[in-house]
């Protein structure tokens, strides 16, 4: 089996790519989305986030409020990194126990897994291959304005907290650029996958 990682930036398309690669025929896993599991309440980083963060960051109904949580982290590193500590492990271990149960099936298979800071956390080593989506900084941050409801500012002050993507593809098997159309993204992903399928064999 092949595992390939698959990473990008704020609003860059990852997910969009994930979702081709999906419709090809890999196995997508989104680290993103484990990262919600493990916040809810009976997830493995729930209890430890309410201790640290406090009752405040509850919802009515008791699940963690993302904004809130977010609030907590926004600009504070130390915080930041205890959060993680909770959330990480626990996606780690999900991944690798998906991951594990998919080669059993399928051996030649190809896996991905999508996730936002695989290179920033040196977790990038962990893959065969290493896919990187790319676009313009502008499309960023319109695209995070669009799907997040939020500021052109607010969007660059995420922007500026991750590593550029100028940065990111330097680490990169291959790069996929989302700045054109949906079709020539699909194409550069049957492309990708193509050579990841020759490579799987």
């Amino acid at each position: 089996m092949l595992l390939a990682g698959l990473t990008g930036g704020l609003a860059s398309g990852k997910s969009h790519v994930g979702h081709e690669f999906e419709r090809l025929g890999c196995l997508l896993v989104k680290a993103d989305a484990l990262g919600h599991e493990v916040l809810l309440p009976g997830g493995e980083a729930y209890q430890p986030a309410v201790d640290e963060f406090g009752p405040g960051i509850l919802n009515p109904d008791g699940t963690i409020n993302r904004r809130k949580l977010a609030a907590e982290v926004f600009d504070r590193p130390d915080r930041l990194a205890k959060l993680n500590g909770f959330v990480h492990p626990p996606v780690r271990e999900r991944t690798r126990a998906i991951v594990a149960a998919f080669a059993r099936e399928h051996p030649d298979g190809i896996a991905v897994v999508e996730a936002a800071i695989l290179i920033e956390t040196g977790t990038f080593r962990n893959y065969d291959r290493l896919i990187v989506v790319t676009c313009t900084e502008e499309q960023q941050v319109t695209r995070a304005m669009a799907r997040d409801g939020i500021t052109r500012d607010e969007a660059l002050a995420r922007l500026r907290r991750q590593l550029p993507l100028s940065e990111k593809v330097k680490y990169a098997d291959y790069v996929i650029d989302t700045s054109g159309s949906r079709e020539s993204t699909a194409a550069q992903t049957r492309a990708v996958y193509e050579k990841l399928r020759s490579s799987s064999k």
